[in-house]
């Protein structure tokens, strides 16, 4: 038996076609090595065990979903499907999926969820509420062994007294954390038991803060009436809560230092007020003696007479002009109102029907005297007798003109009749088929029958022969 031999194209297109059917969907865990980015946004590295390794294609459509850039040293999982690279002779995995393990699946986690609470609107700086200015109460949901605690309770009672601290005891780490920091926040807003919350604890690693990860502590913060500051980890640390809480405070000593800013800074406002007030009336106080002692001192005080003279004048003044407006008013009042008069009596009635009485009667003697005139005119100017002879003659020429034409259009007419014509020897065809005037020898047939109508009949006949000629001959 003779061995076929192949073409490496063929080889790898026969490798191609049983591998990429059979791994169409598959799941890779491992760890990644040679990772790099190229320039076009796609995604290149190697997936790894302690035995074995495979080459893997993230490509950009597919990585632009990532909550982070994965790195050398990353455990994940790869979903997607197996390829064979023909130029190379090398098959990889297509990445269309990737989550990663342990701390990696703690971060998409925190990513995932901080991506809903965006799109939800919980971390918008609008809903956030301010802190009281001078809280009483001040309530802290901390574990009760830890530094957090005693850190709070040392600043505040360093810089002020006057208030009270209620402490809710909750875990902070490990199973049922989170449970117990919500239910806490929420009892404390249920009973009313502070004006300010301070949430958090120490410093760790993720897993130790993971507790201020979770939705449900999200949540009670979120719809927590109370205003909350989130002290959690230290400043580089960033959790869920401290994005949602109203404030966040690097470390748990800088929210007790928060809660009470606005007091600081009040008593300092006093006391600069204090001292800038003492100084100012002081200076006050000083100038208006010196002014009061001018002015005791001054002559015109000394004689008051001459402060009332120069308006003792004016006034008089004032009077005197007041006078002459009022007297010249009155007279322009007076003016007016005869004008007024006046022209009333011009507008009565009896005065308006007189002047309309004498405009008619001149009117009706002049219409009168052109009536007479014109009557007159037209009796000399007319003479019955000679304007018949006038209309006369041009009536009866036109009337035996018209009468001449309407003879002759009689003539023509009637010398026009189709019987008329008959009667000179004519005859008219009609065709026997559709009983129509046959105009044309082209209208005829071959054995076809025709009626000819003559002046006194008609006759039945059948077309024998048919010609064609340019004109009629007779």
């Amino acid at each position: 038996m003779t061995l076929k031999i192949l073409s490496v194209s063929e080889l790898t297109s026969a490798i191609k076609g049983l591998l990429e059917p059979n791994f169409r969907s598959i799941s890779v865990r491992g760890e990644i090595s040679n990772f790099k980015v190229q320039t076009s946004g796609h995604l290149y590295f190697s997936l790894k065990d302690a035995d074995a390794q495979i080459s893997a294609a993230l490509f950009r459509s597919n990585a632009a979903g990532l909550a982070r850039m994965p790195k050398d040293g990353d455990q994940i999982v790869a979903k997607g499907e197996i390829s064979v690279y023909p130029p190379r002779g090398s098959y990889q995995i297509i990445v269309r999926e990737l989550q990663f393990l342990g701390v990696g699946e703690l971060l998409l986690k925190l990513h995932q969820l901080k991506a809903a609470l965006q799109q939800r609107g919980w971390f918008d700086n609008e809903r956030k509420r301010p802190l009281p200015k001078l809280p009483c109460r001040i309530g802290v949901v901390t574990s009760p062994t830890g530094a957090v605690i005693q850190d709070i309770l040392n600043v505040l009672t360093r810089r002020f007294a006057g208030f009270q601290v209620i402490l809710n005891p909750v875990k902070v780490q490990g199973e049922g954390a989170a449970a117990e920091i919500a239910q806490a926040i929420i009892d404390m807003n249920r009973f009313d038991l502070a004006d300010v919350l301070i949430v958090g604890r120490g410093g760790g690693s993720i897993e130790d803060l993971w507790a201020f990860n979770e939705e449900i502590v999200a949540k009670a913060i979120f719809e927590s009436k109370i205003p909350i500051i989130s002290a959690v980890g230290h400043e580089t640390d960033f959790t869920i809560a401290d994005g949602v809480a109203d404030v966040r405070a690097p470390t748990p000593s800088a929210a007790a230092e928060l809660v009470i800013a606005e007091k600081a800074n009040l008593l300092k406002v006093l006391d600069r007020a204090r001292t800038q007030s003492a100084s100012f009336f002081s200076q006050q106080i000083r100038w208006r003696r010196e002014r009061m002692t001018a002015l005791y001192r001054h002559p015109t005080l000394c004689q008051p007479h001459s402060l009332l003279a120069p308006s003792a004048m004016r006034l008089d003044d004032a009077r005197q002009d007041a006078d002459l407006s009022i007297q010249r008013r009155l007279q322009t009042a007076r003016d007016r109102l005869n004008s007024h008069q006046q022209r009333l009596e011009l507008l009565r009635p009896s005065m308006q029907i007189a002047q309309l009485s004498q405009k008619i009667q001149s009117f009706q003697l002049r219409l009168d005297d052109s009536i007479q005139s014109h009557l007159a005119l037209k009796k000399r100017s007319f003479a019955p007798a000679a304007l018949y002879l006038r209309l006369e003659s041009p009536l009866c020429n036109a009337f035996q003109t018209k009468k001449e034409l309407l003879g002759s259009f009689q003539s023509t007419f009637a010398s026009l009749h189709p019987n008329n014509l008959l009667k000179k020897g004519y005859c008219i065809l009609f065709s026997e088929k559709d009983d129509s005037i046959i105009l044309s020898s082209r209208d005829i047939e071959p054995n076809q029958p025709f009626r000819a109508v003559l002046a006194d009949g008609r006759i039945s006949a059948l077309a024998l022969q048919i010609e064609e000629t340019d004109g009629p001959h007779l």
